[in-house]
């Protein structure tokens, strides 16, 4: 069964960093798009970040562009994003998510739709 699990999210002081992974479970991440959304209490999920893993395009939503960046950690065969100068707008449920279809090439790193989420890992930033 394929699955994404989500880890590294907790409570941080603002200006503080985090870094979440997304590892896979019964698939491979090669040739997939991977997406990183969030929802906050009382609002819509929202798209953070993306990356197609076959040829590295990203995407950043324009509040975390200079603060986060998405990349693969080869090592650790996950998906992470680094989160920098957290601030308290950035608190909610982050979820991973993947596109399973397989994509090559196009330099597009966001996918109109996803096939596996995540449980989700909660970040908070407050004093």
């Amino acid at each position: 069964q394929r699955q994404l699990v989500e880890s590294g999210g907790g409570l941080v002081q603002p200006g503080g960093s985090l870094t979440l992974s997304c590892a896979p479970a019964g698939f491979a991440l090669d040739f997939h798009r991977i997406g990183w959304f969030r929802q906050a209490p009382g609002k819509e999920r929202e798209k953070v970040s993306c990356i197609s893993i076959s040829d590295g395009s990203t995407y950043y939503e324009d509040s975390v562009k200079g603060r986060f960046t998405i990349s693969r950690d080869y090592v650790k065969n996950t998906v992470d994003l680094q989160m920098n100068a957290l601030k308290p707008e950035d608190t909610a449920v982050y979820y991973c998510a993947v596109d399973l279809s397989i994509t090559i090439g196009t330099m597009i790193p966001c996918s109109p739709k996803y096939d596996v989420w995540g449980q989700g890992t909660q970040v908070t930033v407050s004093t």
